[in-house]
Formats: structure tokens, sequence, C-alpha cells
């Protein structure tokens, strides 16, 4: 297969506050936005022409990725103007598919190896990979390698195979789609018109962005498999171990010490002595002031984090500035999100553009919305909404 499409027109609303000012593909992931790792594993595997399906801010999407030249493809964009579910997103692009294609949402991180030896496989198909927690996702029953039916989000899964929402589709998948909002349903119309739709099973890497937290996920992945890159300078006294990328017009001044997989951006003013441990990336432009630690974190761009902060297993967003002594420990935290709770382990999410007061302590699992503000001396916990004001 030479052609995929993308379906990334949806905002991730249980992704806020990180996707109120932006789609969720356009979240940042070790400097990147999902959607590019997405690109550019289809053009590892030869599938060059692509076809974006965009919504939720989709100017954002234009901007970044543009004709894709850049990244070695070809980027065709069709608009759902009413996001109604995938196979509604997936009609919208009928009149520029081939007879062939890929169709993946644009919020996953997927193995190369696992595309590659997916292009090859025969129409129709569905990628599935077996899950600790079923329930999340639509449950695959297969027989002999074909599938037989499709159950979304089951209260009590029957199999423990599921969805990755990986497709290959032949034309005649749009004859099917009519009325039905989700690919699920029409795979399940197909099926009971006697067609046969393959399974092809993956055991390699297969994230996707769900909730906040998952963030830590996709980085975690995703920084193992950066090239180490000395972009800046480290001064004396430095401690460099692992596999460790800094970028352009950097420092990391003395006697501090980075422990990789770590990714530090452009512009960066790190140290000293700071301490910045295994799966953390930084944004460009971060200042990381003296006798601070951050471990298995997310960075954004534009932050100011002042001396003697700890971060653990946190999501800072852009543009934030946080006060000295900040304290983000990981926690077994229960968050509920609209009517449901998760137990994650887990410190702070901070949206973008917060400011944190000196002292301030964030209990695991709280989520702070864009443009809050915290006074100093204070604890933060449970789910904040955006513009808040704690004092």
């Amino acid at each position: 297969m030479k052609q995929a499409i993308i379906l990334a027109a949806g905002e991730g609303w249980r992704l806020r506050p990180f996707t109120v000012n932006r789609p969720k593909v356009m979240l940042p992931v070790a400097g990147k936005p999902i959607l590019q790792y997405l690109v550019e594993t289809l053009a590892q595997s030869g599938v060059r022409n692509i076809v974006i399906v965009v919504g939720y801010k989709c100017e954002q999407i234009f901007d970044y990725m543009g004709s894709g030249e850049h990244l070695g493809v070809d980027i065709t964009y069709v608009t759902q103007k009413e996001r109604l579910g995938t196979a509604h997103a997936l009609a919208q692009a009928r009149e520029v598919a081939q007879d062939e294609f890929l169709v993946l949402s644009g919020d996953k991180l997927i193995d190369a190896a696992t595309i590659a030896r997916f292009v090859t496989v025969k129409p129709a198909a569905v990628l599935v990979k077996r899950v600790e927690h079923p329930e999340r996702y639509g449950v695959a029953n297969i027989e002999d390698g074909v599938v037989k039916d499709i159950v979304e989000q089951p209260k009590e899964a029957g199999s423990n195979t599921v969805m990755t929402r990986i497709y290959a589709f032949g034309r005649e998948i749009f004859d099917y789609i009519e009325t039905e909002l989700t690919i699920s349903a029409v795979l399940n119309k197909m099926i009971g018109c006697g067609k046969t739709i393959y399974a092809c099973e993956t055991d390699g890497p297969w994230l996707e962005a769900i909730y906040p937290w998952d963030m830590l996920g996709l980085n975690s992945v995703v920084i193992l498999k950066a090239r180490a890159e000395m972009g800046g300078t480290v001064e004396k006294g430095v401690s460099l171990k692992g596999q460790v990328s800094v970028g352009r017009d950097a420092v990391i001044r003395a006697n501090s010490s980075v422990v990789g997989p770590v990714v530090i951006g452009d512009g960066c003013d790190i140290g000293p002595n700071v301490c910045i441990l295994p799966a953390t990336s930084i944004g460009d432009n971060v200042i990381v002031s003296p006798f601070s630690e951050i471990k298995n974190s997310v960075i954004g761009s534009d932050v100011a984090i002042a001396t003697g902060s700890v971060i653990q297993d946190s999501v800072v967003g852009n543009g934030c500035a946080i006060g000295g002594h900040f304290t983000a420990l990981s926690g077994e935290a229960e968050v509920k999100v609209n009517d449901s709770y998760h137990s994650v382990k887990m410190g702070a999410m901070l949206g973008e553009g917060c400011t944190i007061g000196s002292g301030v302590v964030a209990q695991p699992g709280a989520i702070l919305g864009n443009y809050s503000e915290v006074q100093a001396l204070k604890l933060i916990r449970g789910r904040l909404p955006d513009k808040s004001l704690v004092f």
C-alpha cells in the first residue's frame, strides 16, 4: 500500500487541559508532535501519499505539517466539519482515496516494523493487539485469523485482543459507511454481509494518548529512540550518562548531572547543580535553576523552574513560571475524568501559562488548568479548571 488516511479531527477532551489550545495529535512528545512521529513511521515504510482528515484547531496542523515535503511525503487535507465519529471522518476522504489504503488514528504511536509488515496485508484487515485492560477499547472476537465481531468498550471483555484502530481497506469500505458513525460499526455491518475481515496481530509497541498521564508513557517510549546529539554547551564538572540529546544554544552548567535517556531542547539554561533523571524531555527555551531535580517528566517550551524544585512523573505545559522549592512528587492517585475514576501513579499535570508561587506542593494526581495562578506556600490537589486562582 502506498497511501494512508490519518484521522486527526478530534479534540481529545479527556486530555484536557493540554488540548484546550491544540488538537491532541499536535501534543508534543520529546520535542515533536505525536502526528509527526506517525507520518515519519509511514514514510519509513514507503507510504508517502498521506491524507489527513482535520477538524479541531486544524490551522495548527496546516502550519506545522504543511505539504509534507520536509518529511518526505505528500500531504492532502480534507476537513470533517462536524466531528460525528471515525467512520464519518473516513467518509470525508472518499474522493481522494486510492483503491487500497491504510487508515490510522493520528494520536497513536506505532512501531515502524509493525507498519512495515502491515502495509503488505490484503484488505480488508485490522491490526489487533493483546492488552491488560481490553474494556477501554474495541474488543475483537477472532477465529482462525478472521474477525467475527467487534464489541466497543464492553463491561466484561470476552477477549483481551483489541482493535488498534489501524486498518487496511479497499474502496468498498465507503459503500458500507452510509449512516454509520464508527468504523467498528461499519466492520460489523460488513461481517454481517458476509465480507471477510482479516486480523493481523502485533506484539510491538502501540501507545495512544487518551488521558493526560498517557503523555508520560508516550514520552518514555519515544525518548529511547532519540539520537544522542550535542548542539549546546556543557560546562566542566557536568556528568552525562546514557543517551542524552542537547539542543542548539543550550547550556548545561557546572556540577549538573544528566542521566539518559533525556532530550533537552534548543536555547535551554540548565543548572548549575541540577539533576535531570531518565525519561525526561525538556522543550525549547527552558530555564531550570540550581538544586532542582526532574525525573520521568515532560516539560514544555518557555518554562521557568526556580531553585530547589522537585518534579517527578509530571507534565508541565508551555509557558509556565514555577517558583522556588516547588514539589510535585509521584504517588498513587485516584483521578476523576468526567464520570470515571482512574488509579494512576503520577505526579502533577500543569496546563499552559500557569504561575506557581514559591513553596507550592502539588499532590499526586493534581491537574491544574491553563493560565491558573497558585500563590506561595499553597497545596494543590484534585482537578482545577482553567484560570483558577489558589490563594
